[in-house]
This record gives structure tokens, sequence and C-alpha cells, in this order.
């Protein structure tokens, strides 16, 4: 499965993409089988909205506690807000919240491996 994140613009909030438009929570975000041509059709419409959202791209995800979320730590701390535990989204808790902090893995999402340029 394979969510898409980016950052809003004006305010540098962490979104996911939901029917047609941004969202701020993880748990709203519409996920996508990883041979969905739905996917990278969303992806293409969030690179063209260069003045709502920054770097639009789509996150690998994992189930966790029968729910889903990030492979990526990187991307799990994205979509929880701040690392410090008594800040940002994860403070509201619920079974979503909980999924995320349980979930295990380190990989990087395939998503973002194209954006890295080594020589």
């Amino acid at each position: 499965m394979k969510a898409l994140t980016a950052n809003r613009l004006v305010d540098g909030e962490v979104v996911f993409w939901r029917k047609g438009e941004w969202v701020e929570r993880f748990g709203d975000a519409d996920l996508f089988a990883a041979d969905d041509p739905a996917a990278e059709a969303a992806e293409a419409h969030g690179k063209n909205q260069p003045t709502v959202v920054v770097e639009p791209y789509l996150i690998d995800l994992v189930e966790s506690e029968g729910l889903w979320a990030p492979v990526s730590y990187r991307e799990r701390i994205r979509a929880l807000g701040p690392s410090n535990l008594n800040h940002g989204k994860q403070t509201e808790g619920g079974p979503v919240v909980a999924a995320l902090l349980h979930a295990h893995g380190a990989a990087r999402s395939s998503g973002r491996v194209n954006l890295i340029k080594r020589k």
C-alpha cells in the first residue's frame, strides 16, 4: 500500500492526499495499492499544485496493529508531528496514532529514492 504526502506551502504542515484535497491527518489519507494507477495520477495532480504544497511523493506503508503505517521511520515522525511525545498530532491518541507508534521498519520509502542523487 501507498499514501501520498507533501508539506503545505503556507505553513509547512505535513499533509496527505484524500479524494482530491490535502488533509492533515494520516488516518484520513487515501491508501493506494502498489500498482494502482490512481496513486501516480494523484501524485501528478499534487505536483501540479506548486502554490499549495511542496514536493508531493508516495510513501510505502506496512500493516501495524490492523491499520496501515509508513514503513519509513522518518515518515512515521512526519505523520505524528514532532518527535517530542508531548506535542504534535500524537497527543490526540487513538488507534491510528497507536499503529504509527508501534510500527516497525526503518526502510526508506521507494518514492523518495529517486530524489537522491549520487555521483
